[in-house]
Order: C-alpha cells, then structure tokens, then sequence
C-alpha cells in the first residue's frame, strides 16, 4: 500500500494547488513503511499514527477531528484524482441546499466503470438478491456514469461533504470495522434531510483490489455489515435473516480465490516525451517511446509519465481505452522510481521499483 499511498498523495497535491486545504493520512498500525514514507516526501502532511488497526470508521473519525477545513474529504489511499476534481465538486456543492454526500465517477485501474459509484438503499429484497448475485437493483442505475443526480447511497472510497454535516450525524457508526459503514452513513444523512448526490464529471481510479480483496473474509464481513444494518434502521425481518444465513454459507461454498487477470507483455509503451526514459528503459523488453496511443497493438502495456501529462489525461485515456483485455496500464508517478497499476478491479495490484 506504501505506494500507492505516494502516488495519491502525489495526485491529491495537484488537485489542491488553488485551494486552501490540507492533507492528513492516518495509518492503522501498517506493516510496511507508509509512515516512514510520508514523514520523508511529504512532511507537510498531517500523519496520525495508530498502534492498533482500529478499523475504517473509527480512523476515519479520529481524522475528521484534526480537520479545519468546511469541506472533507473521505478519500481511500489507493485512488488518484483529477487536477480539477476538487474545484469541480466544490463549484457545484455551493449550488445545492441541503447538501449531504457528493461522490464521483470511480474506475478500476483498467479503466472500466465501478457500479458502486452509485448505489440504492440496500432494502431487504435489493440485499437479498444481492447476497444471492442479482445486482440489478443494488446499483443506482436511474443515472448513468457520466451524469449528476440525486442517489441514496455513495462509496466510501471517495465521500465529499461538509464536515458540519459530518459531525451532525456523528461521522462514521464505529460498530461497523470495515464495509457497509458507508452504506449507513448515506443513509442516516438522508434521514437528517440532506440530498446525496453523484457527480458524473470527474473521475477517480480506484484500485480496488489493493484495499477490497475478495475472499472469504471479505464476505464475511460485507454479509455481517449487511446484517448490523438492518438490526440498526429496519425492523426484524426473518426472510432477511434466512437470506443472510443462505448467503454466507454460499460465499462460504462456491466463493473461488480470484483469478490473475494479468497478460502476457510484448513491448512497453511510455507515452511521454524524453523525460525519465532513462529510467523506463531499464525494464526487460524493448520500450516505445510516444505521444500517441491510437491503434495500439494487443499485448502492450502502457505506461502514463506523471511528469509530463497531469492525472487528469491519464484518467481520460484510461478511461477511453479501458474496454480491451489485452491492453495493461500502470502509471510513474511525479518524481518516483516505480511503476504501478493494477489489471483488475480484484486482485491486489502490481508494483515495479525501477532501480535508478
């Protein structure tokens, strides 16, 4: 995680160069050295430290307490923002009275689409079919990707608010340790009278897999998130309870380990001008250095040079070219000696440290 945490903050940084803000990283007792990192490159960040992992909602809560700012920011370390995503989402929340939640237009690290972006109240039905592999009615499918709109419920990997409203509903309910708090706190703002709403216009890669592995562990706690939900706003519901139940010994049955996604690379294709070849050049095979990625040939990867095009384009193009399987993508970070990125929106992402 230590580095996709640096190409956030690196990407956070160029987002906020015309605001007055501030950013604050708080660790849950890593193993690697993310801390170690921060405190290095970015010494003006506000670095909490825990000794213990105390879980997503409580260290999102001890966090929004250092904040001096009107608006915060929930944002997931493995993502990377436009250069105007910030200015975007706040030109547009000082149009809107009762402003709750404003999330935004997530893809994975091939570029496609994340559905959860935007998503409905979990009724007992909608989670039901869920828990049993129907999405259809899980995902806010009123709205398309590239639109704005009024939704009930928006992902915690990028949650944009007022902090006022924050504290209104007392931030993140701390029962819950990982998944589903953000379900609940969309839906507790709604009942406070506020609108979420989901800003098509800007995108933010999210590289799932790094935060969101899926196996067993994981459905167990989303399932038990879904069933501490429902203890918290709904009455009891023994169809629920049986669906939970059912679920959980499914996932238990038939869930597989997640297969690698990963092709197999001809040639690297830096798009770029000169700058840091040098260093790209120390990878295996043959790179092509270009400015232009049309018609590229199957089996290449791509590599976006952060220092010379902004996070905004590299997102674009993602996005553009997201839909081929036979096309990888990682990005070198401003002023880094690695490559990252990640081929799927499941397994854990892939990190290059190229030797200077």
């Amino acid at each position: 995680m230590r580095y996709f945490l640096e190409l956030c903050i690196k990407s956070v940084q160029d987002a906020l160069v015309t605001i007055d803000s501030e950013i604050i990283v708080i660790d849950n007792n890593s193993s690697d050295d993310s801390c170690a990192m921060v405190k290095k490159i970015f010494p003006e960040v506000v670095l909490i430290e825990n000794d213990e992992n105390v879980g997503f909602s409580k260290a999102n809560n001890q966090a929004i307490q250092f904040a001096k700012g009107a608006y915060v920011c929930i944002l997931n370390p493995d993502t990377v923002v436009a250069e105007d995503t910030f200015i975007k989402l706040l030109n547009f929340s000082e149009t809107k009275q009762n402003l709750g939640i404003v999330g935004c237009r997530l893809i994975d690290g091939t570029g496609n689409y994340l559905p959860e972006s935007k998503r409905n109240i979990p009724v007992v039905k909608v989670a039901a079919q869920k828990m049993l592999g129907n999405v259809s009615n899980y995902y806010a499918n009123h709205l398309e990707q590239n639109e704005i709109g009024k939704v009930d419920v928006l992902v915690g990997a990028f949650m944009f608010l007022k902090k006022e409203v924050y504290n209104e509903v007392s931030g993140f309910d701390e029962d819950y340790f990982m998944y589903g708090e953000d379900i609940d706190l969309s839906y507790r703002i709604l009942k406070a009278g506020y609108a979420n709403y989901y800003y098509g216009e800007t995108s933010v890669i999210h590289y799932k897999g790094e935060s969101t592995l899926k196996n067993r562990a994981y459905a167990k706690r989303f399932y038990g998130a879904m069933q501490l939900f429902y203890k918290k706003h709904f009455s009891h519901n023994v169809i629920f309870d049986i669906a939970v139940w059912v679920g959980l010994q499914m996932a238990f049955l038939i869930r597989k380990s997640p297969k690698s996604s990963r092709i197999n690379i001809d040639r690297y294709i830096l798009v770029s001008n000169e700058e840091r070849m040098d260093l790209i050049g120390k990878l295996k095979k043959d790179v092509i250095l270009t400015t232009n990625i049309d018609n590229v040939q199957p089996f290449s990867e791509i590599i976006f040079n952060a220092n010379t095009m902004s996070y905004k384009t590299i997102i674009q193009q993602l996005s553009v070219m997201g839909d081929s399987k036979e096309l990888s993508f990682k990005i070198l970070p401003k002023k880094s000696n690695f490559i990252i990125g990640s081929d799927d929106s499941i397994n854990r992402g892939e990190v290059r440290v190229l030797k200077e």
